[in-house]
């Protein structure tokens, strides 16, 4: 049980519910509520992150990423805690619980009336499936092919934040396309910091991220520029919106933003940004906290 927890990855738990959350903090903001939709949608993310953290275990280990040079936790295929066929059969459940939990929250959404929005949402959820194995699982893995960050983009800010949106107010909002962008730009920052710190060994083992191909010393402004951006869009939406300064609470978080990209610039030993990824996963997940509670002070 111990290894399977513990490839599980649940610090990256944080991260993920961060974005179905501020999906639904801009829902409720503008007076849409409905919490058994937030609640499945917080289960369906747990089992998607859980399913892309034992995919991505299998792929780097059956590709050869994750070997004695990588920096970073010892993982579970790698290691031999956990074998290649007992990792398949983990993938197969999660893989069932991710679809059997994202047609509960359809239905909790919509229910058995509106049709097309239900199939549209759940082709949706099939393609998150789809995204959380293919990141380095197989022969086409995107995240191989430095596609990585635009998926990230896209699942955790796009559609998790505007999906989780639509559920609950059956609406579209343009505006929220905002805070959706700053979420998946920072999930993007957790995904290069990682690409920073493993770049040497993702470079000898043809894992060629967005660091692999522009290098690592472009790839620190590249990280100041996905989290920059997602400040500004974030504050752009809330000078918008806010109905009060409680609305502005997140911004207790900035100097974490700050001091971690600090740390980036400064340091030139990939090993030292490990501890790095934690602080911005944690400062993320506060930051959505902060902001969430802001509108309900």
């Amino acid at each position: 049980m111990k290894n399977w927890i513990h490839a599980f990855r649940l610090r990256t738990l944080p991260l993920a519910f961060s974005s179905v959350l501020m999906g639904g903090f801009v829902a409720y903001s503008l007076g849409f509520k409905n919490n058994e939709v937030l609640f499945m949608a917080l289960i369906t993310t747990l089992f998607l992150q859980v399913l892309s953290n034992l995919a991505n275990d299998l792929g780097d280990a059956q590709k050869g990423t994750d070997n004695a040079d990588r920096i970073g936790p010892e993982r579970a295929v790698q290691s031999g805690a956990i074998t290649v066929v007992q990792m398949k059969r983990a993938l197969y459940l999660f893989g069932v619980l991710s679809l059997v939990s994202g047609i509960t929250l359809i239905y909790f959404s919509f229910g058995i009336e509106k049709f097309l929005l239900s199939m549209l949402f759940l082709a949706l959820g099939l393609a998150a499936i789809w995204a959380s194995v293919k990141y380095t699982l197989g022969k086409n893995a995107y995240g191989y092919r430095g596609r990585g960050d635009l998926f990230v983009f896209l699942f955790f800010g796009l559609t998790a934040v505007i999906g989780v949106y639509f559920l609950i107010s059956k609406s579209f909002n343009p505006w929220v396309i905002l805070p959706a962008s700053t979420m998946g730009l920072f999930a993007a920052g957790v995904l290069n910091l990682n690409n920073l710190r493993d770049c040497e060994n993702d470079k000898a083992n043809g894992k060629n991220t967005i660091i692999v191909k522009i290098g690592f010393e472009k790839g620190r402004f590249y990280h100041l520029f996905l989290l920059a951006t997602g400040w500004i869009l974030m504050l752009i939406y809330i000078f918008r919106f806010q109905t009060s300064m409680w609305w502005f609470l997140e911004l207790i978080t900035l100097p974490f933003f700050i001091q971690i990209t600090m740390v980036v610039f400064k340091n030139k030993e990939h090993r030292l940004l490990d501890p790095e990824l934690k602080k911005l996963a944690l400062s993320i997940a506060l930051f959505t906290l902060l902001f969430g509670l802001g509108l309900f002070i």
